[in-house]
């Protein structure tokens, strides 16, 4: 949908998060003297009101009629699409758009590699973003990462790099290189099944005239492989990592452990990055010594520092079981205290329980909305160190006596963080200062252009 199709139209903005405020801006910019309603929860609307005067606000969530009584939504990507009255309205005629799609109606020339998967998607853009501008590229980075696309609507960059959640790939088109990181069990809340989810994931590769994609999941490869624009990482033949280095094919380029973000799943993010520049045109060899010079994301394996004799990692990010692993493995053979649990939407514990059978950390401190469920499934498969409490700040004061002053506490709570927070930053911030890490809090740097 282009900016031209909402002149003179009914329209609402549904949600005041980041997402409706930078659409609420561009409309203004865009449509000066175009009516607009907003549709936001009754402790934004104060807010809202102050800051938009010229908008309608609506203290409620909209139904089914008053969706239909617009010719056009705005939709934050954070509200389903399977929404019941979304897809009345939708019956009824109402169009139903987004802050990403605007923009990539209003920028088909840009130069842009859009990233998405389930788990390394912040972490590829944010290295993609980072390496580029070692080269001296003018480079945006913006998108889901933290920075909705309309708030650079009036920038220029020679390259836009952009993460894309499950719920924004399928409002972006004219895509130079979709890159997918990883795919698995996620958001079914929002989706509705696994295979709703795997297909909007995938709805980037019909976005994009190149893919590339991550060769060590067979069943992704399986999806991407009819695309005619087809490249992949994580393979012998092209950047993987291999005997503690990363290399492109049989060259080996810069050892693993230069990567400044820890981890084998950070060294194979920087393979995807570093592919992506080479499919781009630029060269991949003369930005790799940067990734030495990246900050790695907070909330993401973050580590915060140690006190007491406990080290203290703050992977909030984390919101499916495998996460949790990934988290465990990352750590390394370090007595462990793993925190988890949060917004329960469903999701499989089974395998989370099954690698505890062979190898369990010191503590599992399970808490939140999904907390007891997680802890029968333990004791039910005879795992000790089980503690159950009711929440974060209970968690990490049960999980730091666990350790008697030895270990490494790791919040990698496997769930989202609704159930008590806001979203994950939130309770990532929260734990930092629980643990006594105060400023470890910051955001995501290089948002933006630079």
């Amino acid at each position: 949908m282009r900016w031209a199709d909402l002149e003179g139209r009914r329209i609402a903005v549904w949600g005041f998060g980041r997402e409706g405020r930078a659409a609420l801006h561009a409309l203004a910019r865009r449509l000066p003297g175009q009516r607009v309603d907003l549709y936001c929860a009754a402790d934004e609307a104060g807010a809202a009101r102050t800051a938009f005067p010229d908008v309608l606000v609506h203290e409620v969530a909209p139904d089914a009629d008053a969706l239909a009584s617009y010719d056009i939504v705005v939709k934050s990507p954070g509200i389903s699409a399977y929404k019941p009255e979304l897809l009345a309205a939708k019956e009824r005629g109402t169009r139903f758009t987004s802050g990403s799609a605007l923009w990539f109606s209003g920028h088909v020339d840009a130069r842009t590699i859009a990233v998405t998967g389930t788990k390394g998607k912040s972490t590829t853009s944010a290295l993609i973003a980072h390496l580029a501008r070692s080269l001296g590229v003018r480079t945006a980075l913006a998108g889901n990462i933290g920075m909705p696309l309309l708030e650079l609507d009036e920038s220029h960059a020679d390259l836009w790099v952009i993460e894309l959640s499950s719920f924004q790939t399928g409002e972006a088109f004219g895509v130079d290189l979709g890159v997918v990181t990883s795919l698995y069990e996620e958001h079914l809340d929002w989706h509705g099944s696994r295979e709703r989810y795997v297909d909007d994931k995938l709805k980037l590769l019909a976005a994009s005239a190149r893919v590339l994609v991550n060769a060590g999941q067979p069943h992704l490869l399986a999806r991407a492989e009819r695309h005619p624009g087809l490249h992949t990482f994580g393979d012998a033949a092209g950047w993987h990592v291999h005997d503690g280095w990363i290399q492109r094919g049989d060259e080996r380029i810069i050892e693993a452990r230069r990567v400044s973000a820890p981890g084998l799943h950070n060294a194979t993010n920087a393979c995807a990055a570093l592919a992506a520049l080479e499919i781009m045109g630029f060269d991949a060899r003369a930005a790799a010594p940067a990734l030495s010079t990246f900050v790695p994301l907070p909330h993401r394996l973050q580590p915060l520092g140690t006190r007491d004799g406990v080290a203290w990692i703050n992977d909030s990010i984390s919101t499916t079981p495998l996460a949790s692993l990934a988290a465990l493995e990352s750590v390394g053979a370090k007595r462990v205290a793993l925190i988890v649990g949060g917004h329960d939407r469903g999701l499989d514990w089974t395998p989370f329980v099954e690698a505890m059978r062979a190898h369990a950390p010191a503590a599992i401190v399970c808490q939140g909305a999904n907390g007891g469920r997680i802890a029968d499934a333990l004791d039910a498969a005879g795992i000790g160190g089980v503690h159950r409490v009711n929440d974060l700040a209970e968690a990490v004061n049960t999980a730091r006596r666990a350790l008697a002053d030895d270990g490494c506490v790791v919040l990698s709570p496997g769930a989202p963080s609704f159930d008590q927070f806001r979203d994950y930053a939130e309770r990532g911030k929260r734990f930092a200062e629980l643990a006594g890490f105060e400023a470890h809090a910051a955001g995501i740097r290089g948002l933006g252009v630079e």
